[in-house]
C-alpha cells in the first residue's frame, strides 16, 4: 500500500479556502491578520511573561506557559497558509507541504485536548489539597504531566499520518477548506480511505472522551468540596482560581463537540468551515486574553513590564 501511496508524492491539492466570497478576500485578510498578530504577541508574550517572572513560577502558570505555546505553534501551522490564499490566486498546496500541514496541526490539536486536562488536575489539586500544593505537584511531576501532551500528540499524529501516506491520490484534488484536515484529505483520496476513517475516528472519540472524562470528574470534585467551605469568601476564592480555566475548557471543547455534530451533508460545507476557523486560528487567540483579563498576577506582571518599558524608552 505504501509504495502505491509513494506514487502520490507528485499530487497537489487545491485549498479553495473562503474563494467563493471574491469581494471578501482583503477584508478577510486583515481581520485574519489581526487576530495571527494578536496570536502571537499574546501567546508569546505570555510565556514571556510567566519566564521572566519569578512569582509565576508555579505549577499552574508552567501549565499555561505551555498551553500558549501550543496554542502559538497551532496557530502558526495553519493561519500563514490561510493569509496566503486570501492574497493569490494560485491556491495550490504541495502533497508533501498538505500532508506536514495535517501532521503538526495534529500533534498540537491532541497536545491542547490534553494539556486542559492536565490544567484541570493541576486546579484540583490545588483546591482540594491546598496545604500539600506544591509538594504533589512537584517539578518531576508537572514534566511528566506536560510530557503525556505532546507525546500522545505526536503518537496520534504519526499513526494517521502513516496511514494517509498509504492511500493514493491523482492529479489535482479540490479541497473545500482552508486547511488540510483529516477528513477532506481522505475524501480526495482514489483508494479506499475506510481502514484510515475508522482509526481517526477512533482516536478522536478516545481522546475528546478521555479529556473530558478528567477534566469532568475533577471538577465535579472541586464543586463538592468548594460547598463544603464554610465561608462566602472562600468559595467566590476557589472558584476564581477556575474561572479561566472553565471558561477556555468550554470554548475548547464547545467548538469540537459541535463540529462532531455537524451532519455530513452538501449544505454543511460552510458550517464545518466556520467551525474549523474558530477551532483552529480564533481559540488559540482567545486563551491568552482569557488567562490575562481573569488574572490579576498576569496583569500585574504585564502592567510593571509595560512601565518598565516606558521607563527605558
Amino acid at each position: 500500500m505504501l509504495a502505491e501511496g509513494n506514487q502520490s508524492s507528485g499530487a497537489t491539492f487545491i485549498l479553495l479556502g473562503f474563494s467563493e466570497y471574491p469581494d471578501l478576500q482583503v477584508p478577510l485578510f486583515l481581520v485574519f491578520l489581526t487576530i495571527y498578530t494578536v496570536t502571537v504577541l499574546g501567546n508569546l508574550g505570555m510565556v514571556i511573561i510567566i519566564r521572566i517572572n519569578p512569582k509565576l513560577h508555579t505549577p499552574m502558570y508552567f501549565f499555561l506557559s505551555h498551553l500558549s505555546f501550543v496554542d502559538f505553534c497551532f496557530s502558526t501551522v495553519v493561519t500563514p497558509k490561510l493569509l496566503e490564499n486570501l492574497i493569490v490566486e494560485d491556491r495550490t498546496i504541495s502533497f508533501a507541504g498538505c500532508i506536514m500541514q495535517f501532521f503538526l496541526a495534529c500533534i498540537f490539536a491532541v497536545a491542547e485536548t490534553f494539556m486542559l486536562a492536565v490544567m484541570a488536575y493541576d486546579r484540583f489539586v490545588a483546591v482540594c489539597n491546598p496545604l500539600l500544593y506544591t509538594v504533589v505537584m512537584s517539578p518531576k511531576l508537572c514534566a511528566l504531566l506536560v510530557a503525556g501532551p505532546y507525546t500522545w500528540g505526536i503518537v496520534s499524529s504519526l499513526t494517521l499520518t502513516y496511514f494517509l501516506l498509504a492511500l493514493s491520490f491523482c492529479g489535482s484534488n479540490v479541497i473545500n477548506n482552508f486547511v488540510c484536515e483529516h477528513s477532506v484529505i481522505v475524501s480526495v483520496s482514489c483508494s479506499d480511505p475506510f481502514i484510515s476513517q475508522v482509526l481517526c475516528f477512533v482516536i478522536a472519540i478516545f481522546n475528546e472522551v478521555s479529556s473530558l472524562v478528567i477534566i469532568l470528574t475533577t471538577y465535579i470534585i472541586i464543586f463538592v468540596m468548594v460547598i463544603k467551605v464554610p465561608s462566602s469568601g472562600g468559595r467566590q476564592k476557589a472558584f476564581s482560581t477556575c474561572a479561566s480555566h472553565l471558561t477556555a475548557i468550554t470554548i475548547f471543547h464547545g467548538t469540537v463537540l459541535f463540529l462532531y455534530c455537524v451532519p455530513h451533508s452538501q449544505n454543511s460545507w460552510l458550517i464545518i468551515k466556520v467551525g474549523s476557523l474558530f477551532y483552529t486560528v480564533v481559540i488559540p487567540m482567545l486563551n491568552p486574553l482569557i488567562y490575562s483579563l481573569r488574572n490579576k498576577d498576569v496583569k500585574e506582571s504585564v502592567r510593571k513590564l509595560m512601565n518598565h518599558q516606558t521607563q527605558f524608552c
